[in-house]
């Protein structure tokens, strides 16, 4: 009952978060794109840009904002080296909300339910194979947030959920970030950017899905290994009182 409680009174701060975003956002008569460049505009030159670019990007999966724009307004305003870092540093924290928030309003299952359904089998893959499972997903650019929020509902354990998001998002973070790093404004769009960038995230972009097809492969044929493993030594079973008799 407590547990119920404590998840209710969760979800109510979270509805309320995303309630006072939309209402921000309408007041003010600014759109996504519009906001994010009204904060870039207040905190560019500013000493302390960064540390607050951080903790902005961390709490962003709270309201649902997108990672990519914030992704391509750290290297707008950092330029490409410290923009990068900036932005890994803030989409893996962010990640880490979106993971913590999920967990704590995620359930249980069961692995070894022979007559699970079908979401409660593939959660348990997931969990048994959390950092190929993650790292698949991050290199075939899935929904950022949907995989954080995915994997925290599911328990998909933290550190190898941590450690494949920083691996696997890599690519696609200093991709966003070259091209942000390469114009002067949001509203410039995609004439604006270099095209030597365009390049670079392009290569990146087919170097990731290549990656991704291969970490897939791997777990066909892991999962196809599986059965052979757990089949034969119930035959084995089987037959030995045959022969005895």
């Amino acid at each position: 009952m407590q547990q119920n409680l404590k998840r209710l009174g969760l979800v109510v701060l979270w509805v309320a978060s995303i309630a006072g975003w939309v209402v921000y956002q309408r007041s003010t008569g600014l759109g996504t794109i519009g906001t994010l460049e009204a904060f870039i505009e207040a905190i560019r030159g500013q000493w302390w840009a960064i540390l607050l670019f951080i903790a902005v990007y961390a709490l962003r999966p709270v309201v649902l904002f997108p990672a990519s724009l914030m992704t391509i307004a750290g290297g707008l305003l950092f330029g490409p080296v410290v923009g990068v870092a900036a932005s890994v540093i803030g989409a893996n924290a962010s990640a880490m909300v979106a993971y913590g928030l999920a967990r704590a309003l995620g359930v249980e299952f069961d692995d070894d339910d022979e007559h699970a359904g079908i979401i409660k089998r593939w959660a348990g893959r997931m969990r048994r194979n959390s950092f190929e499972s993650i790292l698949l997903m991050r290199l075939a650019f899935l929904p950022y947030d949907g995989v954080n929020y995915a994997a925290g509902f599911l328990k998909i354990r933290a550190i190898p959920f941590l450690l494949a998001t920083a691996i696997g998002s890599l690519p696609g973070t200093v991709s966003f970030s070259l091209a942000g790093a390469s114009i002067e404004s949001l509203s410039d769009g995609p004439a604006g950017v270099d095209p030597i960038v365009l390049i670079a995230s392009g290569v990146l972009f087919v170097l990731s899905i290549g990656i991704s097809q291969i970490v897939k492969r791997r777990e066909a044929a892991k999962a196809a290994a599986v059965p052979e493993e757990i089949v034969e030594p119930v035959v084995l079973e089987e037959e030995r009182p045959r022969a005895a008799a």
